[in-house]
């Protein structure tokens, strides 16, 4: 493996299903603790029509083919551009910073101009930004690819909130539709971007088409919601509130969830890199990425209700903690000798990520403390997992062998594990 190939590396998605409910649990949080979601009138709320269905489904589309598209291509992309390996690490980690802080921005725009104008205003930049990333040297795209998650970052926080309140008698088939539309653009971004840039042999142009879809969305967006009133900003909940921060349970959760994020960020920003340093060409590693997303969608339908039965979660924790560990350790033992079912594995792995959430609400006595541990646990989980994929790449880099970088990984797999066991233990906070 050449210098070049050893510093490659692929931007992280968001990822899978799990997003979606991990956007909806913290929209939820912001409504408990007043943090400026709306409630709308019975009226507004039956007005969701299908025009505004097919502008859920299109936005949703947009919340991965804008990352993963250049995650597919991000080594070519390095290349072309003569960029360091330390600003593609960087890149790495832009997404998961970016909904770190989306908690913080999103109500607070929301509460001045209304969500469905917040939600069109993104899918304005997002477009402008997929394209302008793609017109400079790698500074543009840096900054271009910190506007186009920032703006994916807004969706994702205010979209399952406007599904909940447009669609109060089909929130199941809105959400359904959101969510699947999501993982198949994430996967179709993946799977489709090294085929675009061989047959254009233009990284940019590969990456811009993209913003297609984009605009597709905002022209239905717009239409959608024209109609509907902006939405009124509630004030905090009224009562006396504990503190999460001293309860240890907590900080377990926590923990666990940054823990899970950081390994799937990590797993998702470099799988493509990692195969192709074993000799796998890149449009097969972009479609395994794809296959890894894809397997997250019917596993994450059925798993939160199969957890919420059981007394305790504890033995789902250990399940999803050995099957990734299992993909990982084919991967750095012999990734070429059954590449598809590591992919599988670490994606079933990934499951972890709505077992996280469903102990979020199983874990507290009220919506009040499930509103503080969501928020808690997101925004501090997602600035630790921000982390991962950039010292991921460090790592590979001081090394030159992606050994050192997969024990690493296997070793945050190995606490998520310990971390699950004790979080899934039946109690409340």
């Amino acid at each position: 493996m050449t210098d070049q190939d050893a510093s490659r590396a692929a931007a992280p998605t968001p990822g899978t299903l799990a997003d979606d409910a991990s956007a909806l649990a913290a929209a939820e949080a912001l409504v408990n603790e007043g943090a400026a979601e709306a409630i709308p009138s019975r009226r507004r709320a039956a007005a969701g029509g299908g025009l505004l269905l097919a502008g859920v489904a299109l936005a949703a589309a947009n919340m991965r083919p804008a990352v993963t598209s250049l995650a597919s291509i991000l080594g070519e992309v390095r290349d072309s551009l003569g960029a360091s390996s330390t600003w593609a690490s960087v890149v790495t980690s832009v997404p998961t910073l970016c909904f770190g802080v989306a908690g913080i921005g999103a109500p607070l725009l929301a509460r001045r101009w209304g969500m469905n104008r917040v939600v069109g205003a993104s899918l304005a930049l997002l477009t402008a930004a997929m394209v302008v990333r793609v017109l400079g040297g790698p500074a543009t795209l840096l900054a271009g690819t910190v506007l186009v998650c920032a703006s994916i970052a807004m969706c994702n926080v205010l979209i399952p909130v406007v599904v909940k309140e447009s669609f109060p008698g089909r929130v199941g088939l809105a959400t359904g539709l959101y969510t699947t539309a999501m993982a198949a653009g994430g996967a179709t971004g993946s799977a489709i971007t090294p085929w675009l840039n061989s047959a254009s042999g233009s990284w940019r142009w590969s990456l811009a088409t993209w913003m297609v879809v984009a605009l597709a969305a905002l022209c239905v967006w717009v239409p959608g919601t024209r109609k509907r009133p902006a939405s009124t900003a509630v004030g905090a909940v009224k009562g006396e509130r504990r503190s999460l921060m001293r309860s240890p349970l907590a900080w377990v959760i926590t923990a666990y969830f940054a823990m899970q994020s950081t390994i799937a960020y990590v797993v998702m920003g470099w799988l493509p890199e990692v195969f192709k340093g074993a000799g796998m060409d890149a449009t097969s590693a972009g479609a395994l990425l794809g296959v890894l997303l894809l397997i997250g969608v019917p596993i994450n339908m059925v798993l939160p209700p199969l957890v919420t039965r059981t007394r305790g979660q504890s033995g789902w924790a250990l399940l999803m903690g050995a099957l990734m560990f299992a993909g990982l350790l084919g991967l750095l033992l012999a990734p070429l000798s059954a590449p598809v079912l590591w992919a599988v594995l670490i994606g079933l792995g990934m499951s972890a990520f709505p077992l996280a959430l469903v102990m979020i609400s199983l874990r507290t006595r009220n919506a009040a403390d499930t509103g503080q541990l969501s928020a808690m646990s997101q925004s501090i989980g997602y600035l630790i997992a921000a982390s991962g994929p950039f010292l991921f790449g460090m790592l590979h880099d001081v090394t030159a062998t992606w050994t050192f970088s997969m024990v690493a990984a296997l070793v945050i797999v190995a606490v998520q594990t310990v971390l699950g066991v004790v979080a899934g233990r039946p109690r409340t906070i």
